[in-house]
Parts: C-alpha cells; sequence; structure tokens
C-alpha cells in the first residue's frame, strides 16, 4: 500500500505531465508545414446541434412528426459567445419568421451551398488542403468548395458568392482568414439565423493539439446587427483508417421537392 506522503508525490507528478503537455502545445509544438507554418492538411469535423441552432436551445418537435424521435431537433449548448446574436429589432423579427417556416426556406434544405461560416459545422466532414500560397476547402456536403489566397490581400472578389471571398494571413500559429462578398441567402443553421451581404466574417483556425483545432468566427453586418460577435468550436480531425470524403451530391435528392411541381401530370 502507498503511504499518502507516496500518493502525495505520485499526483504531483501526473499533474506535472499535464502541465508540461499543455506548455508543449503552447510553446508551439504542433504540426507544421516544411516552411514552418501550422499545418491543417486533413480531414476534420464538427461535433454538436450547432447546425439546427446556434444559439442555445432545447429539444424540439421536428417540421415532420412523421418521423418521430429520428426527425425532433436536439438540444444544444450553443456556439455564440455571451449565448444570443446581438440582432437589431427588425432582423432578429426576421429571424423568428424563417424558423417558423425553415424546411421550405432554409437554403441548405435545397441543397445549396452552406457559406460560411455554416459549412464548417454542417454534421459532415471537410478537408483541407494546404499550401503556401492558397489553401482549398474541400465539403462532403454538395460537393461544396473554396479556395483561399494566402498573403493576398490585393486580390478583389470578382462577384458575390455562395462561399464568399477568401483572404488568409498568419497571426503567429493562427491561420486568420477574412470572407467577404457572400450572397445574402444563406443562414447559419436551421433555426433562421441570417445576413445581408455586407456580411464580413473573419475565421481563426488555431491547434490545440495534433488532432484538435480550436475555430472562431467573428461576424460583422452593420445592416442586421448592432455590434460585432463570435462563434466558437472545437473541430476534430478523423482519424479512421483511410478516411476520405465521400460524395453527398444532395441536387438529386431535391429535385422533386424543387421541380415536381413541373412535371407533366397524365
Amino acid at each position: 500500500m502507498l503511504s499518502i506522503r507516496q500518493k502525495f508525490i505520485a499526483l504531483l507528478s501526473i499533474f506535472a505531465l499535464f502541465s508540461l503537455t499543455g506548455s508543449l502545445y503552447a510553446q508551439g509544438d504542433i504540426p507544421r508545414t516544411a516552411d514552418g507554418k501550422p499545418d491543417f492538411n486533413g480531414i476534420w469535423q464538427a461535433i454538436g446541434s450547432a447546425h439546427y441552432n446556434i444559439e442555445p436551445h432545447a429539444a424540439d418537435f421536428g417540421p415532420m412528426f412523421e418521423l418521430g424521435a429520428i426527425g425532433a431537433i436536439p438540444a444544444g449548448l450553443g456556439i455564440v459567445e455571451g449565448g444570443e446574436i446581438p440582432y437589431t429589432a427588425e432582423a432578429r423579427q426576421q429571424q423568428q419568421e424563417n424558423k417558423a417556416d425553415w424546411l421550405a426556406l432554409d437554403p441548405v434544405v435545397k441543397c445549396y451551398m452552406p457559406g460560411i461560416p455554416r459549412a464548417n459545422y454542417l454534421p459532415f466532414p471537410f478537408q483541407i488542403i494546404q499550401s503556401p500560397a492558397h489553401i482549398v476547402f474541400a465539403y462532403e456536403f454538395a460537393s461544396a468548395s473554396r479556395i483561399v489566397y494566402v498573403d493576398q490581400p490585393d486580390f478583389e472578389a470578382p462577384i458575390y458568392s455562395w462561399m464568399g471571398h477568401n483572404l488568409a494571413y498568419y497571426e503567429g500559429d493562427t491561420l486568420v482568414i477574412e470572407v467577404t462578398d457572400q450572397v445574402p441567402d444563406t443562414w447559419f443553421d436551421h433555426a433562421g439565423n441570417h445576413h445581408t451581404e455586407a456580411l464580413k466574417v473573419t475565421e481563426r483556425y488555431t491547434h490545440m493539439g495534433p488532432n484538435v483545432v480550436m475555430y472562431e468566427a467573428t461576424l460583422e453586418d452593420p445592416n442586421v446587427y448592432t455590434r460585432p460577435w463570435t462563434v466558437r468550436l472545437p473541430l476534430y480531425r478523423r482519424l479512421e483508417e483511410n478516411m476520405q470524403l465521400l460524395e453527398y451530391k444532395c441536387v438529386e435528392f431535391t429535385e422533386e421537392l424543387l421541380y415536381g411541381h413541373l412535371r407533366k401530370q397524365d
């Protein structure tokens, strides 16, 4: 049997080991590319229910009672810092109207590309392919993708787009991506949280270890928010053997929904 003193020394040793592990990552012992930048290559995925509602929410009935328990909405703690999006009164009213009819109105239901930041916390994996000049994000949902231009601040967006215009730089070991020029049609979740074409998203990717990245996105849009606000959640590396993105080309799943009324009836 260990004495009280021996147990105390053993506990101190365990705490010291955990402290050392944390300090190693704090000092930059993270995956790195050949040029010394933090390495984000890999397949990542969020865990949680933020894709239903990024604000805190209780479990609720789904839009189709026929689906029973599998169609219900799970509860979630939310990913918005402070808990609540700082909408103007008019914008909050619009969000409530969106939510009331989300199955008909949510662009993702129609297989439209999800936009940023929503693409990063949908319940589908995505892959990051990194080079010194460009970073490519490939998403399993709808085969969406975006090209991020690194240290090219003068590269202007030719048009508004679903996945926005993406310019990146590094702040120490944090990858920062500024996303602008997104079309106003994308939502942040099924709960109807929305924006306009004035949205600017500043993403930050920071390694918390070899297989966890902390993701933060600060959102600014003076048309609908009273101040900038931030979402924050971890992204986890998929470690399965032979992990790869599979096809989820959802257009064919939505054809009847979108165009069924146009079919010629006998």
